[in-house]
């Protein structure tokens, strides 16, 4: 069995049915669905609330930390009580595309984070060209078990065991099949096992030998098959640890998918 700690279903719901039906096939039975904004968390939300194995996180990503004003985030908040969300993100701070100011990516960054842990909820945070600053403010934050998850990893393997250090998962997605990921697929071969949860970032960065198309759920096998490969072990070991980093990371009952 296999999880798909994070993908945007609400960006392929014009074949929802099909890339379920594909995700059971392939073996994926948990799928956590991510917000980005106050209107894709809701929608995730509602997916949740209807499909079995899907769970939803909501947030404000860090392209979206313009329109975060205190009532929407408010209104997370409230979201955010609903029993099928089990992580606020996708948070974080995105220096590369710089879509929101960095000074107030950052003021949104803490207030999420603060708010994650006053509902005790995991967060799921986007770093992209924002490593020393990221980690500097998570350290602020403080250490301990099951903080969260560093999603769509692209730092290297020192970044990662900083990250692990002070209590989080590293989610490896499909750019460790690609050529010239070098850094990542060095931090997938070497991290503690206890601490890999793998990931599609549906519908983007579909892994080879599926690149060029539109990924999905079902394709995170190939990104376990990579794992396994690198580190010399099982598919179904790489499957079985993920699965189980991902229940007790999210609070999911590891004996019902549903």
């Amino acid at each position: 069995m296999l999880t798909d700690s994070h993908a945007h279903l609400d960006m392929l719901e014009e074949d929802l049915d099909g890339v379920l039906r594909r995700a059971r096939e392939a073996g994926v039975r948990r799928i956590i669905t991510i917000g980005v904004d106050l209107e894709s968390s809701s929608r995730a939300v509602r997916m949740a609330e209807r499909l079995g194995g899907v769970f939803a996180a909501v947030g404000f990503h860090p392209h979206d930390a313009a329109d975060a004003d205190k009532e929407q985030l408010a209104a997370l908040s409230e979201l955010a009580l609903h029993p099928r969300v089990v992580a606020w993100g996708e948070i974080g701070l995105d220096f590369y595309r710089r879509l929101s100011p960095p000074d107030r990516q950052e003021e949104v960054f803490r207030a999420q984070l603060e708010r994650a842990g006053d509902l005790g909820l995991p967060v799921v945070i986007h770093d992209r060209d924002a490593h020393d600053e990221v980690l500097s403010i998570l350290r602020r934050m403080g250490t301990g078990p099951g903080r969260g998850v560093i999603h769509c990893f692209s730092g290297d393997l020192d970044l990662a065991m900083a990250f692990i250090d002070l209590g989080y998962y590293i989610s490896i997605p499909g750019t460790v099949t690609f050529p010239n990921a070098a850094r990542v697929r060095e931090t997938a071969k070497n991290i503690p096992l206890e601490r890999l949860l793998v990931e599609t970032d549906a519908p983007f960065l579909a892994p080879v030998p599926m690149r060029g198309k539109r990924n999905e759920p079902a394709y995170v096998k190939w990104t376990a098959l990579e794992i396994a490969r690198l580190r010399g072990i099982p598919l179904d070991e790489v499957a079985r640890l993920s699965t189980e980093n991902a229940a007790r990371l999210f609070g999911l009952n590891s004996d019902d998918p549903s």
